[in-house]
């Protein structure tokens, strides 16, 4: 079992994503090599990989976990459970940026201004809300050792480029003059509510199959075409060299 220490070094890795606006800096920043968009679109290949390679796999023996704490009773829909959490947090998660981007065209004015309306406050509660589960379970990862913690740290740290850079691209200076700092205090919030409040195997299986929904969906809105104008090169060499890193690790 690691330290406590381990998972609070990962929690304030990952908060620094957010402290320092990765992902989120000013629109029209000059072109390099490899540009922020392209970048991000690699962080999303990371993302992806982490789900299909190691996620997925997991859920498979989470949703065991389930069925197995039930003992003799019998649960309805006992094998698809785990996964339809999976489905309710993708749905959920999908709902926020639709909200969002529904109502583009009638909050331009309020984006060039920075002023933050509910649509701003909905949205940045809800990944902040998301960002703390990720840092709850930071707690469960350290203890399985130091591999699992590092790769969890790598993949979220990714995942969280992507999530400062997609509010930043919906709110502008409203969310790059603040909101970044309140998902940074949810990632500790998370942390410290998994220290002082550990979980079952069972929460832990049904938590982390929301993680994974959630992942999913903010990932691949970052690539959606013509929109988000991803990177399908970089986003291939993200995907690519991450997952033979977790077949490498595992």
């Amino acid at each position: 079992m690691e330290s406590p220490l381990a998972s609070l070094a990962a929690a304030f890795v990952l908060a620094l994503v957010y402290a320092l606006r990765g992902g989120a800096g000013e629109a029209g920043t000059s072109e390099r090599l490899w540009s922020r968009r392209r970048w991000i679109s690699a962080a999303a290949g990371v993302s992806v990989a982490y789900v299909f390679v190691d996620v997925l796999p997991e859920l498979a023996a989470q949703n065991r976990a389930i069925v197995e704490a039930a003992g003799e009773e019998p649960l309805l829909f006992a094998e698809q459970r785990i996964y339809i959490l999976a489905l309710l947090s993708f749905v959920v998660l999908y709902g926020l940026d639709h909200l969002v981007l529904a109502s583009r065209e009638t909050r331009r004015s309020v984006v060039e201004t920075g002023r933050r309306d509910g649509a701003y406050w909905l949205h940045v509660l809800g990944f902040a809300a998301y960002s703390a589960l990720i840092g709850y379970l930071l707690v469960e990862r350290a203890e399985r050792g130091t591999a699992m913690l590092m790769v969890y740290t790598a993949a979220m740290a990714m995942h969280f480029l992507i999530v400062n850079h997609s509010l930043a691209e919906e709110h502008g200076h409203a969310y790059r003059r603040g909101g970044h700092w309140l998902l940074a205090a949810a990632v500790i919030a998370g942390w410290l509510g998994g220290t002082l409040a550990p979980l079952s195997e069972v929460a832990f299986a049904r938590l982390f199959a929301v993680l994974a929904g959630g992942i999913v969906i903010t990932s691949l809105r970052s690539e959606l075409p013509e929109d988000r104008a991803g990177r399908f090169w970089p986003f291939v060499a993200g995907a690519v060299a991450f997952a033979a890193l977790l077949m490498l690790a595992g």
